[in-house]
């Protein structure tokens, strides 16, 4: 196909309506604004891996898209120094935040200045949550791991309605065409910085629990220059959740919206706040946004307009649009599962220590996995990721996922104007989850137990998750392509459409795939842009 190229910043000129102080109180007020706006073919909320897909099949379909990104762009520079590190996190690292947050071996909290930072973390009832923020949401900040669920664990997920020979064939294998991940290579396994996943690998034998290498979204040339010293230490340091200064890690910006942009059809617009989205009868969808400088002043307000809206902000940003709206009378015929059936895709944080030498500062971000899916409390995997500061050299940390009952749900504060999620975490189901990881964590001990080395597990922790899942679930927000019930042209594209858990395993890959599934029976049945 031949594509026309559109020109740069045509949607920001001639598509918005700027508010100019007006203060959006009720849908009336907001669709009288909305009507000053000339309309966009398909407007797309959020750049993750639902947002990317979204954009570039809507892009290959000729149809003029228009790219909401609240995060800035995140660009590669020949210094290698885009990014903050874990050792040295500064204004870059964390989201609007005054102070640096200690996760993955971060060091002590320390003030930073509050900037437009790569990841935001959410301080819930009950639970905290990370969240990506710029031109490629969650892949600037996942560990790469590109992981299909089994059949079995699949189908507990969706309960068959959705057929995971479908997504077996055809769009898992799409995802992937387009990411290219593979598994790490035996020269750089063999090397000392991935000591830690020999030896994790040599204890999940001695289990008898299946172990094998992940598909990581990494490039391994650039790894090997990690190595080497051509590029500076990144993945080989245990570096993942502010970016990778290597240029190891396929975050989405290069390939899906990479190959969109250059389509000429898509236009992205980053540090662009969407806050609010109101229904306008006959023509369609008003999208409030603010659009903000990289100190997170605000520039201007404005309004976009389409008949086709893609949520794709995540979990957490999706499901608060959709709930903050039907509390306002915005969008007032979403139903009342809105903002119900989250979960944390059963992670957790867990250590082994008293191992043989395991290198633990190093080699990463992840490599590979551990199942215990016959586990009869819950199917549990585990994955070895590095800590930097780690000086012992027996302790052995593991990321953990099961699959669980979404219990969590979504509150809307009148008198905020804000979205809190609700996570029980002493309900019995979320309870029984982590002593299910806890099982396996002993089954790995006991049978790596001999006269020198004695493993043992500490506190399995889940009060973090980087995994949000659900909130605006297919087949109860959502018809079983992403299709908004009761509202023609909505759609959700994102992590907010899977039930909680995505099948014990990392979800940005099953997230592409049914967005691609989702986008390509919406541009063949829905008659966007005509």
């Amino acid at each position: 196909m031949n594509y026309q190229r559109i020109p740069r910043r045509r949607f920001l000129k001639t598509a918005a309506f700027a508010l100019a102080g007006y203060a959006i109180t009720n849908a009336d007020v907001l669709c009288s604004l909305a009507n000053r706006s000339e309309p966009i073919d398909a407007i797309v909320i959020g750049s993750g891996f639902g947002g990317a897909v979204a954009a570039l099949r809507l892009a290959q379909a000729g149809i003029h898209t228009l790219l909401l990104e609240r995060g800035r762009r995140w660009i590669l520079t020949e210094e290698q120094n885009t990014f903050s590190t874990l050792r040295a996190p500064d204004s870059r690292s964390w989201w609007l935040n005054s102070s640096s947050v200690p996760i993955f071996g971060n060091i002590e909290p320390f003030p930073i200045y509050a900037h437009t930072g790569i990841v935001e973390i959410l301080a819930e009832k009950g639970i905290a949550v990370l969240a990506g923020a710029g031109v490629g949401g969650g892949s600037l900040v996942y560990s790469a791991a590109t992981y299909q669920p089994t059949r079995a664990n699949f189908d507990q997920v969706f309960q068959g309605a959705i057929s995971y020979d479908e997504m077996a064939q055809v769009y898992y294998p799409r995802v992937r065409s387009i990411l290219k991940p593979s598994p790490i290579p035996a020269d750089i396994l063999a090397s000392d910085y991935y000591r830690l996943t020999r030896v994790f690998l040599e204890s999940a034998a001695n289990a008898g629990l299946p172990g094998k290498l992940l598909d990581m979204n990494l490039d391994w040339d650039v790894v090997r220059q990690e190595i080497t010293g051509e590029r500076v230490p990144s993945a080989i340091a245990g570096e993942f959740l502010y970016g990778n200064n290597s240029g190891c890690k396929n975050s989405v910006d290069r390939n899906y919206l990479l190959q969109a942009e250059q389509t000429g059809f898509v236009e992205i617009l980053p540090l662009h706040v969407v806050t609010d989205i109101c229904e306008m009868p006959e023509s369609g969808y008003a999208v409030v946004c603010k659009q903000i400088d990289e100190d997170a002043n605000i520039l201007q307000k404005l309004i976009f307009t389409s008949k086709h809206v893609f949520l794709a902000a995540g979990s957490m940003g999706t499901t608060k649009l959709l709930v903050k709206a039907k509390a306002k009378g915005t969008l007032r015929k979403l139903n009342d599962a809105v903002g119900s059936c989250w979960g944390n895709n059963g992670d957790t944080l867990g250590l082994q220590v008293c191992l043989p030498p395991t290198n633990p500062s190093q080699g990463g971000p992840l490599s590979a996995v551990v199942e215990d899916h016959a586990n009869p409390l819950a199917p549990i995997a585990l994955q070895p990721f590095p800590v930097w500061k780690e000086t012992r050299q027996d302790h052995l940390y593991l990321l953990g996922f099961g699959i669980g009952s979404p219990k969590g749900r979504f509150q809307f504060n009148p008198l905020t104007d804000s979205v809190q999620l609700i996570w029980p975490t002493l309900d019995p189901e979320i309870v029984q989850l982590r002593k299910a990881t806890l099982k396996t964590y002993q089954i790995l001990n006991q049978a790596n137990t001999n006269s020198m080395y004695q493993p043992k597990t500490g506190k399995v922790l889940d009060e973090v998750t980087l995994h949000p899942l659900g909130g605006a679930v297919l087949g109860r927000v959502c018809d079983f392509y992403g299709r908004i019930k009761g509202y023609e042209g909505l759609y959700v594209v994102d992590g907010a459409m899977i039930p909680g858990y995505a099948g014990c395993v990392n979800p940005s890959l099953t997230i592409a795939a049914l967005a691609e599934r989702c986008i390509e029976r919406i541009i063949a049945e829905d008659n966007i842009g005509k």
